[in-house]
């Protein structure tokens, strides 16, 4: 797999919101596409630095590993170069970056070289069929901290073992928190699509983790 060094990148990302003259960010890529078009190298490594950390967290979500989800950025990341000549800005860049990002999960699933260790950072518990992220104590205590971890632990092996489509529906909206039609555009799925898919994705989560109902309640 192609490398991009991950270490070049000063991850501290900036943003144009709420400063007065300031370009909003859709308006800041469209100019380091620009500028990297016209072979401005600092303007790829800009582009880069700005979108790493969200590519990251979503490559680290789909694989539920560090070492898979550098690779996988990296990859995306080259894949990125390497097409930004013919990106014609009809979708937001964001939205193609991440259509780019699934795309290369999808190919090193096929290649089977996805494995999983790491915990998921997040919990999440379903409520009616839904997921939400769980608010925090502000305060947590060892006691707490302890059955977070195994309710975390519960959860990491339920969403692993979903089908591989399944766990982008999940990871794309309540990881990542895409609208629907952002993420039928990177699906290139129907909206309706999108939401009955996320729909089984949400009901399969829940019946893996009913045997833990009480626990993940608690």
């Amino acid at each position: 797999m192609a490398h991009v060094d991950s270490n070049r990148y000063n991850l501290n990302m900036h943003s144009g919101h709420g400063q007065n003259g300031r370009l909003t960010p859709p308006e800041e890529d469209a100019e380091l596409i620009r500028r990297a078009r016209a072979g401005e190298a600092q303007a790829l490594d800009d582009l880069v630095q700005r979108h790493y950390r969200n590519v990251f967290n979503l490559a680290f979500r789909l694989s539920n590993n560090y070492d898979d989800a550098q690779d996988i950025v990296s990859e995306a990341f080259v894949r990125v170069h390497n097409a930004l000549p013919t990106f014609r800005g009809e979708a937001n860049f964001t939205t193609w970056l991440y259509r780019i990002v699934k795309n290369v999960f999808l190919d090193e699933r096929k290649k089977q070289r996805i494995r999983s260790h790491s915990s998921l950072e997040e919990m999440v518990e379903l409520e009616d069929s839904s997921v939400t992220r769980q608010v925090e104590d502000p305060k947590p205590g060892p006691g707490w901290l302890a059955e977070r971890r195994e309710r975390s632990d519960i959860v990491q092996e339920a969403v692993m073992s979903l089908p591989k489509n399944q766990r982008l529906m999940i990871g794309l909206y309540h990881f990542q928190n895409l609208s629907y039609e952002e993420i039928a555009d990177i699906m290139g799925l129907p909206i309706g699509t999108v939401k009955s898919r996320l729909n089984r994705a949400r009901l399969a989560l829940k019946n893996k983790l009913e045997p833990a109902k009480e626990l993940l309640e608690s």
